[in-house]
């Protein structure tokens, strides 16, 4: 092979890789766009109108996501109008499974974000190390107005299954492992915490008001 061959063969190879690599950047970036779209079939609160939006994906039984609520409640009251929440269910810790499916079922009835709140401020009272004692998840959703019998009649229907494997599948796309995850107008925390949570909320807000 001259060298005139080598060169044409080694810009071949370079070419190749070069649209492999970008094919493979295209294929993620469009899997973490639909994964972090704003889909109709997830919960979320706030103004359809808000440009910045927060993405969770949030565990019912863990202890992080519990300490964070308040602090997300309170960035959407100090920004009403401007910032939305959408919240995916990635149920990480054992028997989670099940207050995922109920909350999950209390979206039918318009009651989701009166029992996440209800949820996560009484984990500690339906978790026992870190695992989840399904008997005692209904109590505190009691007095909410939430039918607790038609949630139960519901909470294992094939379309709530589907939801789940859905933010499951997401999460695995956006390689989410840990809760809770946020995502800010598409973009991940550069590390986890409350003050880069606030920071990057800031930011987003600055760039869009």
């Amino acid at each position: 092979m001259n060298q005139r061959m080598k060169l044409f063969a080694s810009a071949a190879v370079v070419m190749l890789v070069a649209f492999s690599l970008a094919a493979m950047l295209y294929t993620s970036d469009e899997a973490s766009s639909r994964a972090l779209g704003a889909d109709s079939d997830s919960p979320t609160t706030g103004s359809p109108e808000a440009k910045v939006h927060i993405v969770e994906f949030l565990d019912p039984a863990c202890e992080a996501c519990r300490a964070f609520f308040p602090h997300v409640k309170k960035i959407l009251a100090d920004n009403r109008g401007k910032v939305r929440l959408t919240v995916r269910h990635v149920p990480f810790h054992r028997g989670a499974d099940y207050p995922t499916k109920v909350l999950e079922a209390t979206r039918a009835q318009g009651k989701y974000w009166q029992a996440l709140e209800a949820l996560l401020a009484s984990q500690r009272d339906w978790t026992r190390n870190h695992v989840v004692q399904p008997e005692l998840v209904w109590k505190p959703l009691e007095g909410l107005g939430i039918d607790l019998d038609r949630v139960k009649a519901e909470m294992n229907s094939p379309e709530i299954a589907k939801r789940i494997e859905r933010d499951l599948r997401d999460a695995k796309a956006l390689n989410v492992s840990r809760t809770p995850e946020f995502f800010v107008d598409g973009r991940r925390l550069p590390k986890f915490g409350l003050e880069p949570l606030q920071g990057q909320v800031k930011e987003a807000l600055r760039r869009h008001y």
